[in-house]
């Protein structure tokens, strides 16, 4: 893969140009993008994924839903739907999407829909009898024909943005330029004990212009593991099999080895679509343990449902209090 990129290079200063004019044309009016005159949260990056923008939604809902009608709206990456679809009790993940049917199974006071085209589904959204007063919009950065209100771009402590270039060589999706268009911006998934003096280094790499606010994250991972009828104590598990299907697997597997676990580890590409084959292999392991994005889709195998548990997670902010208001006072 390594290599492929490699003798894609030629190919980069074509896609600069193409991705550079293209937010040229709606920063300067010549593309006109719509602006909403109720509260739009756009979570998105630069790079082509595994960054956390499903725990970032998660932490806005947690932070949100007690105080307004909340909103989700996904494009539905590989679902086997089209248009706008509003996540009801027929959902599922081939339906809308496994990151939505997350939102949707863990939040019940929230609205989920998905749509590919997003202005489109804010329109279909606020044609709805219980009128969402805010509407998150999951991996909408790149969105440009939706101007959000409050832009929110991450970008992961391991991968950060100054240090790459576009596709297909790297894996922004457009130039870095494009981060000026960022209201907050987080650095997820850091070391816990991420020192100030590198808080102060990545700060100065990233070049904030004067409206941005710039914040740190950690992924903090649960204790338990769940299933469909059980909890269990992560650190007191027997051996078992580690089953990932999303972008970036190494965090999850540095905090399993460090808890001194033994496992199998079986990788598969970010939103892998499961075959009978994979089914019938994990229906012979005796344990295993899963991401909650996987769990969603994994979950619906009835040979797999005694064995499949999930560590759930949610992301912690550094001077969360500064974010909190900041996103309060938009919302506001």
């Amino acid at each position: 893969m390594k290599i492929i990129r490699i003798i894609l290079f030629p190919i980069v200063p074509i896609y600069y140009v193409i991705t550079w004019l293209r937010n040229w044309l709606y920063d300067s009016g010549f593309k006109t993008s719509k602006s909403y005159d109720f509260p739009v949260i756009c979570v998105g990056n630069l790079s082509t994924g595994g960054t956390g923008k499903t725990p970032m939604i998660e932490y806005l809902i947690r932070l949100l839903k007690d105080n307004k009608e909340l909103a989700t709206l996904s494009r539905g990456y590989k679902r086997k739907t089209d248009g706008f679809v509003l996540a009801d009790k027929y959902a599922s993940a081939d339906t809308i999407g496994d990151e939505p049917f997350q939102f949707y199974r863990k939040f019940s006071n929230v609205t989920v829909a998905v749509d590919a085209d997003r202005q489109n589904g804010i329109a279909e959204l606020r044609t709805l009898n219980s009128l969402p007063e805010v509407i998150l919009l999951d991996d909408a950065f790149q969105h440009r024909k939706v101007k959000a209100g409050c832009n929110i771009l991450l970008t992961a402590y391991n991968n950060l943005y100054y240090k790459d270039i576009v596709l297909p060589t790297g894996n922004l999706r457009e130039p870095r330029s494009g981060a000026k268009r960022a209201d907050l911006i987080v650095v997820t998934k850091c070391k816990k004990d991420l020192s100030e003096a590198e808080k102060q280094k990545i700060t100065s790499k990233l070049k904030l212009k004067n409206h941005q606010k710039l914040f740190f994250s950690y992924v903090d991972y649960a204790t338990d593991v769940i299933s469909e009828y059980e909890v269990l104590e992560l650190v007191k598990l027997p051996k078992f099999t580690l089953v990932t299907g999303i972008a970036n697997a190494k965090p999850l597997v540095d905090f399993l080895v460090e808890k001194g676990l033994e496992f199998d580890h079986m990788e598969f590409s970010d939103h892998y679509s499961f075959k009978v084959s994979d089914i019938e292999t994990l229906a012979s392991k005796s344990l295993i343990i899963t991401t909650e994005k996987d769990y969603v889709r994994l979950s619906g195998y009835e040979e797999l449902k005694s064995k499949l548990y999930y560590l759930p997670i949610q992301i912690k902010i550094d001077n969360s209090e500064q974010f909190d208001a900041a996103v309060s006072a938009f919302v506001s």
